[in-house]
Parts: structure tokens; sequence; C-alpha cells
């Protein structure tokens, strides 16, 4: 029987490029002179931190330019309240999310069934697998998928007869 699965990934390798070019952009614009503004990222965040909060909403800014310029979909960025930090600073922390949540699953799920398709759905984990008798139906699911707004990048992957 055909099936695919509904994953939410995001290419790690990318949001570092993405991190990367932030940060000389940064070092090199005039408004950031002298501010010491500081763009760090791991596995699962980014953390910005700049003298006020204006400048940590400007460096916010030309992230999210650099990660849509490299393919990162800005639904998988979760950003935290921009918070004091030490010596009258700013800071604010941008959570990574890889993977479906179950909450986000089972919403994913109902969708589906709701829809009244010849297909089933179920939750494997961090992703959901459909499967059916007819790939049009798979297709019908994928398109369904894309025109509802779950706040997560999906994609679509190991799709086989």
């Amino acid at each position: 029987m055909p099936s695919f699965d509904v994953v939410s990934q995001v290419d790690l390798q990318e949001v570092d490029n993405a991190v990367n070019q932030a940060r000389k952009e940064l070092g090199q614009r005039y408004d950031f002179k002298g501010t010491d503004t500081e763009v760090e990222a791991d596995a699962t965040e980014i953390r910005l931190v700049s003298t006020d909060d204006f400048k940590v909403k400007a460096a916010l800014e030309v992230l999210e330019s650099k990660l849509v310029k490299r393919g990162i979909s800005l639904k998988a960025l979760s950003r935290g309240p921009i918070e004091p930090a030490a010596s009258g600073r700013a800071k604010q922390k941008v959570e990574i999310q890889t993977g479906i949540s179950t909450e986000k699953a089972r919403s994913i799920v109902k969708k589906i069934k709701d829809a009244k398709l010849k297909v089933q759905a179920q939750i494997r984990e961090d992703e959901v697998r459909v499967t059916g008798k007819k790939r049009d139906d798979l297709q019908d699911v994928i398109q369904l998928l894309k025109d509802s707004d779950f706040e997560l990048p999906l994609q679509f992957v190991n799709m086989r007869d």
C-alpha cells in the first residue's frame, strides 16, 4: 500500500550558516558598532544578546532574513521574550523546533480524518505515517496539509508505492 511520512525537520547546518552570516553582517553594520551584539547557536536554540531590546529586535530581523534566504521556514522558530541580562544588556532565546509534538500530531491526524479521505494516519514518535490504497488519496492529503496552518514547517518524505 502506498504511504508517506509527515515530518518537521530543520537543516541544522543551514541554520549554522545563517547564524554565521548574521554574525558577520552585524559586525559590519554601522548601527551595531560598539554594541557587542552576540548571536550564538547550538543544536536546539539561538541566543541573541545586545545593549538594549531594540538592538536585539534588529539582530533577530537580520537573523530571520538570513534564515529565509537559506530556505529555513520561520515557523520552525519559537521566539522567547526579550529579557534583561547582566550589566544592563538585553537577551532573547529563540528555540529551533524539530519534530512534531504529540498534540500537533493529534491535530494533523484529526484534520486528515475529518476530510473523510480513504487513508489511515498514525502517530510514530515525532512523525505521522499516512497510508492509503490509492496514490491520488495520498496526494489529496498532502494538499490538505499544505493548505492548513499547523504553525510548523511540514515536509512529506518516504513516499512509497
